[in-house]
C-alpha cells in the first residue's frame, strides 16, 4: 500500500511538473499560479491555525508585508525585472515573519477569541500606515515592480508558476513534518485542551509562537511573489481584508489541521474564482 501512495504522489507530482508544458495559455496559467499562491498560503496558515486551534484573521497582514517589502526593495534598490526579484522573496517573507515574533508575543499571550480580535486590529492598522506612510509606500497611488521585459507570451507565467511552485512544496515538507513529529503533537494537544497540554509540560507559549511565525514566513513569501506578478500593488489590494476568509474557508473546506486539506480546499475554489473573474472580465 504504501509503495502505491508513493507511487502515486510521484505522479501527481510530475504532472504538476510539466502542467504548464502541457497547457501553456496564459489564462490557465494564470489560473493555475493563482491557486498555487492559495494552496501555498493556506498550507502556510494551516500550519498555525489548524494545528493549534487558533483561528487566526489577521494574516493578510503578512500578505501585505511581503508584498510591500520587495516592492520597495525593487525600488530602493532599482532591481530589474527577470529573475533577480525571485532572490528577494525570502527576503521579504523574512521581514514579514520578524513583525509577526512581536505581534505574536504580545496577541498568543491572550486565548482564542482575544487573539482574533487583536490580529484582526493590527491587520487594517497596518493597512492605514500603507496609506498614511507616503514616503515609503506611496499611499493609495501605490508601487509599481519592475517588469519582465523579456517574458512575453505563454512563457510569462511560467516562472511565477515554477517559484509558487516551490514555496508550496516547502510548505508542504514543514506542514507534514510539524503534523509528524513531537512539536507537532504538541500544537495538536493545544488545540484539543491547552489547560491539560500545559499540565503535560507543553511549553504551550514557545509552540504557539514558533507555529505563528512560520505560518508568516509563508505568507508572507507568497505575497512578495504575488506582488511581482500583479506588477504594481495599492493598500486594499495588497491589505485584502478578505484574504484571511479565503484561506480559511480553503481549508475547513479541504480539511482543517491536515497536511493536504488546505491544497485540496485552494483547488477547489480559487480555479472557480478566478475562470468566473475572468469570464466577467471577458463580457463586460
Amino acid at each position: 500500500m504504501k509503495i502505491i501512495k508513493m507511487a502515486g504522489l510521484l505522479v501527481l507530482l510530475l504532472f504538476v511538473i510539466v502542467f504548464p508544458m502541457l497547457f501553456s495559455n496564459p489564462a490557465v496559467t494564470t489560473i493555475a499560479v493563482f491557486t498555487l499562491m492559495f494552496a501555498a498560503a493556506t498550507t502556510g496558515w494551516n500550519i498555525f491555525s489548524g494545528y493549534s486551534g487558533y483561528i487566526a484573521l489577521g494574516h493578510g497582514a503578512y500578505f501585505g508585508l511581503g508584498a510591500y517589502t520587495l516592492a520597495i526593495m525593487c525600488q530602493r534598490w532599482n532591481i530589474p525585472g527577470g529573475y533577480l526579484p525571485f532572490l528577494l522573496v525570502p527576503v521579504a517573507g523574512l521581514v514579514a515573519a520578524a513583525f509577526s515574533v512581536v505581534l505574536g508575543w504580545i496577541a498568543l499571550r491572550v486565548r482564542r477569541h482575544t487573539f482574533v480580535v487583536i490580529t484582526i486590529a493590527m491587520f487594517f492598522i497596518l493597512q492605514l500606515l500603507a496609506y498614511n506612510l507616503k514616503g515609503l509606500t506611496n499611499g493609495s497611488t501605490g508601487l509599481g515592480l519592475p517588469i519582465p521585459t523579456d517574458w512575453s507570451g505563454d512563457f510569462f507565467n511560467i516562472p511565477f508558476y515554477y517559484v509558487t511552485l516551490a514555496i508550496l512544496l516547502v510548505a508542504i515538507a514543514i506542514s507534514w513534518w510539524v503534523r509528524n513529529s513531537k512539536y507537532g503533537l504538541g500544537l495538536l494537544a493545544i488545540r484539543d485542551d491547552e489547560d491539560r497540554a500545559l499540565g503535560l509540560g507543553v511549553k504551550t507559549g514557545p509552540s504557539k509562537l514558533s507555529a505563528f511565525v512560520i505560518s508568516a514566513l509563508i505568507v508572507g513569501m507568497v505575497g512578495a511573489t504575488w506582488a511581482y506578478f500583479v506588477e504594481s500593488i495599492y493598500p486594499p489590494t495588497a491589505f485584502d481584508a478578505t484574504f484571511d476568509v479565503a484561506v480559511a474557508l480553503m481549508a475547513f473546506l479541504g480539511g482543517l489541521g491536515t497536511i493536504t486539506g488546505p491544497i485540496l480546499g485552494a483547488l477547489i475554489l480559487e480555479p472557480t474564482q478566478q475562470y468566473f473573474t475572468l469570464q466577467f472580465s471577458q463580457n463586460g
